[in-house]
């Protein structure tokens, strides 16, 4: 019988596992991705304004999609480098967020992109992120995320450095 955990109890859980937990409920079905990702937009606004798709998450690893809408569009009829920008980051954090322990927190302190082509259409976004596990002191990871369009061409690659350290206790 599966055990469901209430709202009390993921309140003491740090909100990186508790994203797993949601996705892991979420995640198998269409509808259920619906509404993880309607969540995260509420979540982080900023991210929720490119309407980002989580189609994979496990720990470590995100596939994330963007559809291309009129709204996220420059002067040139692609999509804008910050809303590029937007979607890498957001993929290295949730990469990084999922395979963090319990005992880590994380912030981000710089980010570079690579913009290769002019981004149109469906584009994915993919990102790896292997934390240490035991984390004693503040440290540097610097998390890759592949942006690509429809025919699988990258248009840009995200390079995003985190800054790792111990949670206080609680």
């Amino acid at each position: 019988m599966k055990r469901e955990i209430n709202n009390a109890e993921t309140q003491s859980i740090p909100a990186e596992q508790r994203l797993l937990i949601l996705w892991n409920r979420l995640g198998r079905h269409a509808s259920g991705r619906w509404l993880f990702n309607r969540l995260l937009a509420r979540a982080v606004p900023y991210s929720g304004s490119i309407a980002p798709e989580v189609r994979q998450l496990s720990p470590g690893f995100v596939d994330v999609g963007m559809k291309d809408r009129r709204n996220l569009r420059n002067h040139l009829d692609c999509i804008h480098a910050i809303a590029l920008a937007n979607l890498g980051e957001l993929a290295s954090g949730l990469a990084m967020l999922s395979a963090l322990p319990a005992s880590t927190k994380a912030i981000v302190t710089h980010i570079e992109m690579e913009y290769r082509k002019k981004a149109r259409g469906y584009l994915t976004a993919t990102s790896m992120a292997e934390p240490p596990s035991n984390i004693q002191k503040p440290i540097d990871v610097l998390v890759h995320t592949e942006i690509k369009n429809q025919a699988g061409v990258v248009v840009a690659i995200a390079h995003v450095l985190w800054r790792l350290a111990p949670r206080e206790p609680t």
